[in-house]
């Protein structure tokens, strides 16, 4: 049962997406599903409330939405003096900086939208992974794994495990 503060309590359940569905949006934009994330949306696709619509969305809304956690990255490496404490030295000029930047977070997991800000990790054959919400480098666990945040609610801690976005939780 869907607790009433729950995600999915003001979702509009649509049938699920179909393998072949899934296969070309994972085509298209270059990523694979988690494991989870790939059964959930399977077993129906929530639209409304700010849920990505991966059937009718246009492509470059998924695209922004795709993007806009690394974007958020960049912004505060330009904007706020951030700096990936893995990265290493940071360049003396901006837009070296936000060369390096660029660089080292293509090499980090891309983060696929559950809801609005909040998101899970791209990868098959991984799940179980936190719901992260993710606004610039201001990263929270908002659920332990996509079941129980789609369906309890309110924000579970437990530690995140996905790299470099693990380190931003706050």
């Amino acid at each position: 049962m869907v607790d009433d503060g729950a995600p999915l309590a003001t979702a509009t359940m649509t049938p699920g997406l179909s393998d072949d569905e899934l296969a070309r949006i994972e085509a298209e934009f270059g990523f694979e599903f988690a494991d989870d994330h790939r059964a959930f949306l399977a077993s129906g696709l929530p639209t409304g409330e700010s849920w990505p619509d991966w059937r009718g969305a246009p492509r470059r809304s998924l695209q922004q939405r795709l993007r806009l956690p690394a974007d958020g990255i960049l912004f505060a490496v330009e904007w706020r003096g951030f700096w990936g404490s893995g990265w290493g030295a940071r360049p003396a000029r901006m837009k070296d900086a936000l060369r390096s930047a660029n660089y080292h977070l293509a090499r980090v997991p891309q983060l696929v939208p559950v809801q609005s800000n909040h998101y899970l990790p791209a990868g098959r054959g991984s799940s179980g992974h936190p719901v992260l919400s993710v606004y610039q480098t201001d990263v929270t666990c908002c659920g332990a794994d996509l079941f129980t945040y789609a369906e309890a609610g309110p924000p579970q801690s437990r530690t995140s495990t996905v790299e470099f976005w693990s380190d931003l939780i706050g």
